[in-house]
């Protein structure tokens, strides 16, 4: 199971974009990085063509890169600060009447779900 999850709030720890926050858009599990709306901004020069809707604009746009998975951190819901992500396992029974065991993501800091 992943420690940082689509969707997760997450801290920049280290690089140039150190301190800044965002939601995560995308997690790339091959190369071990992650999307992270606002943060590695990067410049892409896109040429004019066609696309399905119609034309497409060219011009210079602005696009979040991937950033390492162990340069960013989840922010605890609680306290608002990064912090590190525990797995607690937790029994259930599914609709079927079979036991089920799932692994639930919390931080550490507060206890609190992620």
């Amino acid at each position: 199971m992943a420690r940082i999850k689509k969707g997760d709030q997450v801290i920049v720890i280290a690089g140039k974009d150190k301190g800044k926050t965002g939601r995560v858009l995308e997690v790339i599990k091959d190369t071990d990085r992650v999307v992270v709306e606002g943060v590695q901004r990067v410049t892409k020069h896109v040429k004019v063509g066609q696309s399905a809707q119609g034309a497409r604009t060219g011009g210079i746009e602005t696009v979040e890169a991937p950033i390492h998975i162990s340069n960013v951190m989840p922010i605890d819901p609680q306290t608002k600060k990064r912090t590190r992500v525990g797995f607690r396992v937790e029994e259930g029974v599914r609709p079927n009447g079979r036991k089920r065991t799932v692994r639930v993501r919390y931080a550490k800091a507060s206890g609190k779900d992620l």
